[in-house]
């Protein structure tokens, strides 16, 4: 392979082939991606699917929103079923200090169009009987949050894209980006070389590797998260049940299962992926004590991820300056599929017309040059 392209996108993730669906779809021509393993080797085909508009801060709120309202019509859009479901968004309060910041935060997401609302401990053990409410003091619930299947979202990107004409390149890794005479890029692959004046930068927890074959420094760490998954059961749970302070989460899929995880703020940064008996001995715990009825379920299988972690847990999404060609999202925190639709979107903006119809300048590279960076006080994990 030795040829041209107008855009060359490194990462077959969803925030890479939901970008390539939307960058034809404005007319963009001779569009490549390449994935150094099959679609969804990195963090899309390990997430759990979760879908939440209730943030802290406006620009998570309104990314998050705009991205469910995207989520809706994407089966129909895209010809493929991505099995979303809003069963909601039930968040766990049980500390005063969590209570004050979600009480006052909910009023500004129903000034943005996200339906949150406060509720009473009566109100929990209505929407989701068989929680432990002893040490629960409230709860903040916003119906139209929900989920969807990773892979199936991913698939119908990826055949929809593939349909207006994108070359999807797997098991093909980047080796080297230099930059030519003449506002080019010179891409050089297991498979051979591209050159091309654009390139997309979406590679995940690789993103800040590959920027550095430009000289650019991202400073993203990535951090291993587990998943666990249980044997199916009776539909019984319609919400996503989380609880920020102590990083856990829970749902049951369409299959009956319980698919949770549960953070580990003493993990060290690491490119592992390998899964460890003390998360599920964590995770079990945890689920045993917020959904005692759950104690006795069966575990089948667990696997691992990678989140990319910015230093505010915020996205880094946009342009360098000095690079002109590229453009770079990364940096989610393990919020990047929820948020993809979007994303993907406002990149095919930028990238054809230097313009994004949702503002996104405070999410560019160079706020961490900047004093007073801001973490959303709804990260979980």
């Amino acid at each position: 392979m030795n040829r041209t392209a107008d855009m060359v996108i490194i990462g077959g993730g969803v925030n890479g082939v939901a970008c390539a669906y939307y960058l034809a779809r404005r007319g963009m021509k001779n569009i490549v991606l390449f994935e150094k393993g099959y679609l969804g080797y990195g963090a899309t085909g390990r997430c759990g699917g979760g879908i939440r508009q209730q943030w802290g801060m406006d620009e998570n709120i309104i990314l998050a929103r705009d991205s469910v309202r995207m989520f809706e019509k994407l089966s129909h859009e895209l010809g493929f079923n991505i099995f979303f479901r809003q069963g909601g968004y039930l968040i766990l309060i049980s500390d005063e200090r969590d209570y004050d910041l979600i009480s006052k935060t909910i009023p500004r997401q129903n000034e943005l169009g996200v339906p949150a609302e406060l509720l009473e401990p009566k109100d929990i053990a209505s929407l989701v009987p068989g929680l432990n409410l002893k040490t629960i003091i409230a709860g903040a619930y916003c119906p139209t949050d929900g989920t969807a299947y990773p892979y199936a979202v991913l698939w119908g990107y990826a055949e929809a894209a593939k349909r207006r004409g994108v070359d999807i390149r797997l098991h093909t890794e980047v080796l080297i980006i230099s930059r030519k005479s003449g506002g080019t890029y010179e891409v050089t692959t297991t498979n051979g070389t591209v050159h091309t004046p654009r390139i997309l930068n979406v590679a995940g927890a690789a993103t800040r590797n590959t920027a550095s074959m430009l000289g650019i420094v991202i400073p993203t760490k990535p951090y291993r998260h587990e998943i666990a998954v249980s044997e199916p059961l009776k539909s019984f749970l319609d919400p996503m049940v989380i609880s920020i302070r102590k990083g856990f989460y829970f749902s049951q899929s369409l299959r009956g299962e319980i698919v949770g995880g549960i953070g580990d703020p003493d993990e060290p940064s690491s490119s592992s992926t390998a899964s460890s008996p003390e998360f599920l001995f964590r995770y079990a715990e945890a689920l045993r004590k917020t959904f005692p009825a759950l104690g006795k379920v069966r575990i089948i299988r667990q696997w691992a991820g990678l989140y990319d972690v910015s230093p505010d847990a915020r996205p880094i999404i946009g342009t360098v300056d000095g690079v002109d060609g590229y453009y770079h999202a990364c940096g989610f925190s393990g919020h990047g599929f929820m948020l993809s639709p979007v994303v993907a979107k406002l990149l095919s903006e930028l990238i054809t017309t230097g313009k994004t119809s949702i503002p996104i300048d405070s999410l560019n590279l160079k706020r961490f040059s900047e004093p007073g960076l801001t973490r959303d006080p709804y990260v979980v994990g």
